[in-house]
């Protein structure tokens, strides 16, 4: 039985998974338990409620949470768009820029002290994905005729 290859853009949504996964491990997870295990800090006094540490760390914290609310805004357009049967073209390109300005803006948030330059790249990047998020979700309901249910 053979089946057909996962398009483009169910790959990235691995790899959105994946980055979002990485950036809570190799950020969040090596500050919190570098501070645990050299005695710096009890395992009980990261809140989740009042980030307090290092102002990268901090900016990890927030860049892990974008990942984490814009996956799940991600995620139903991808399931919706394989539902839907599409299996290239514009929405493969637009899953190519979605990770790309994910990675960008996590990157820029993790790596780069908050000014107004830095502030306005990573809006850019966000407004990037948002836009390819509506035209993901247009392309979705443009291919997929409605159907009433007869009750």
């Amino acid at each position: 039985m053979a089946t057909e290859p996962l398009p483009i853009y169910m790959w990235s949504l691995l790899a959105f998974a994946g980055w979002t996964l990485l950036v809570l491990i190799g950020a969040v997870g090596v500050y919190r338990w570098h501070r645990i295990l050299t005695g710096q800090q009890a395992i009980r006094t990261f809140r989740s409620d009042k980030i307090e540490g290092a102002d990268w760390y901090r900016r990890a914290m927030n860049a892990h949470r974008n990942c984490v609310e814009n996956i799940a805004l991600y995620a139903p357009l991808v399931f919706l768009a394989w539902a839907a049967g599409i299996r290239q073209g514009l929405i493969n390109t637009l899953a190519i820029v979605v990770i790309g300005a994910r990675v960008a803006q996590s990157i820029t948030h993790i790596g780069f002290v908050e000014t107004n330059v830095t502030t306005a790249l990573r809006f850019a990047l966000f407004l990037v994905q948002v836009l390819c998020f509506i035209v993901i979700g247009w392309i979705v309901v443009n291919s997929t005729p409605v159907r009433v249910l007869n009750v």
